[in-house]
């Protein structure tokens, strides 16, 4: 089996577990504490590493239950999804600017609304890019679960984003 390092295998993955805590918890200070604490966790365990079978979805996990338990304890305010998401838009000029954001402020509300096992696998998916598979391993579920709570989510999202924009609902 290949030596895990901390440094090239679980350093990377600091990012992705910002991403995920600052989605559970809406508080990019809770986020920052969960990558730390996370990043300890794992470090504290390295002698069991070769046990995982694989330690970026043990790292998720970890870091998905510490911000569970920190958003349980503190009630947390929105927070965009990705500052980046914001900056892709096309917007050339003021007007187009402001559509762009006003419908990242919608799309986010709507995703906010959406349960919490449906929001944590469409962020897994389609903001991370986690496979089926290592979203399954990390919400312990299976993988039809994923795939059946991702296809809800998205659908929800999707109808009332056009029931809102076509009717002002």
């Amino acid at each position: 089996m290949q030596e895990i390092s901390f440094r090239n295998d679980i350093l990377p993955l600091k990012d992705k577990l910002f991403r995920l805590a600052l989605r559970i918890t809406f508080d990019r200070a809770e986020a920052e504490d969960v990558v730390q604490e996370t990043l300890i966790r794992v470090w504290n365990k390295r002698d069991e590493w070769t046990k995982f079978g694989s330690i970026g979805a043990y790292c998720l996990t970890v870091a998905k239950n510490l911000a569970i338990d920190r958003s349980e304890r503190k009630d947390a305010q929105t927070v965009e999804l990705t500052p980046e998401m914001e900056q892709t838009s096309g917007a050339s000029n003021p007007y187009d600017h402001l559509v762009d954001k006003e419908q990242m402020t919608l799309i986010h509300r709507l995703v906010n609304e959406l349960p919490d096992k449906q929001r944590l696998i469409m962020q897994l998916r389609d903001i991370e890019g986690k496979s089926y598979k290592e979203i399954a391993v990390v919400l312990h579920l299976t993988e039809e679960q994923v795939k059946v709570n991702l296809f809800r989510a998205r659908q929800k999202v999707k109808q009332r984003y056009l029931d809102i924009d076509g009717y002002g609902l």
